[in-house]
């Protein structure tokens, strides 16, 4: 596929339009010729647009990046470090994509859709909004867990920054809401029974809802929690011929 078809596919499949007006963030093709109709033959994956990102998906071969987390929040002067991030890419040729909110949200190849999947949760419905969008999901497990096998099923046993067990041992409805959640998310989780909520960053105002709920909490990470969406794109990639890299660049957060 050349850039363009590649692009033209992701924003149709990650539903790009859907979210121009709430997600400041500027999804899509970021860095790049939109009419650029060069074949692209491998994709590198990544959580941040950083600079040790675009060196390793360089090293690796690839002529496009795909990342949660892009350069542009809002309108930014190229200059100082935002320039010579810009101008790497450039003089090697490599375009960016970035996908935000979108990916949090995607029922299928999202960041919280593909928690879901990894442990096993049915009957899916939507949880927690983010400017009027449903950007979590909740359900069931079909065999009550503790959360220690819930983070042995993610893989994410280093990654674990907190653990709040003020719930039952064996948790049956689970919540999950990748990179860092609100307080009235927490309220949300609380007033629909949850055993548990998933969740990347702890804030300091969660441990006493918590605890006088006995609602559970696992802190996986922002970082960690948010690698899940970009691996299924690359699984989708991957799928329909084109060689792809997971560009692991953790930040511990």
């Amino acid at each position: 596929m050349n850039l363009t078809e590649l692009t033209r596919f992701l924003d149709s499949t990650l539903e790009i339009s859907d979210f121009a007006s709430v997600d400041p963030s500027l999804n899509g093709l970021q860095v790049g010729d939109p009419n650029d109709r060069s074949q692209i033959e491998k994709v590198a994956f990544a959580v941040d647009a950083c600079m040790d990102t675009f060196t390793a998906a360089v090293a690796a071969g690839a002529q496009l990046l795909v990342v949660h987390h892009g350069l542009f929040w809002s309108k930014s002067p190229l200059t100082g470090t935002m320039f010579e991030r810009v101008d790497f890419l450039l003089k090697h040729r490599m375009a960016l994509y970035a996908c935000h909110l979108p990916l949090d949200a995607h029922g299928v190849y999202g960041n919280n859709a593909s928690i879901a999947k990894a442990i096993g949760l049915e009957n899916l419905e939507g949880f927690c909004r983010f400017r009027g969008r449903t950007v979590g999901f909740k359900g069931m497990l079909p065999r009550a867990l503790t959360s220690k096998e819930i983070v042995s099923l993610l893989g994410l046993e280093d990654s674990l920054r907190l653990s709040l067990d003020f719930g039952p041992e064996k948790c049956s409805r689970v919540g999950v809401l990748s990179g860092r959640m609100e307080v009235v998310d927490l309220s949300e989780a609380i007033d629909q029974g949850l055993d548990l909520l998933i969740t990347g960053e702890p804030i300091h105002e969660m441990y006493h809802y918590c605890r006088e709920a006995g609602l559970n909490v696992l802190c996986l990470g922002h970082y960690a929690t948010e690698t899940f969406g970009v691996r299924s794109l690359q699984s989708l990639l991957g799928s329909m011929g084109l060689q792809t890299a997971f560009v692991d660049v953790p930040t511990g957060l």
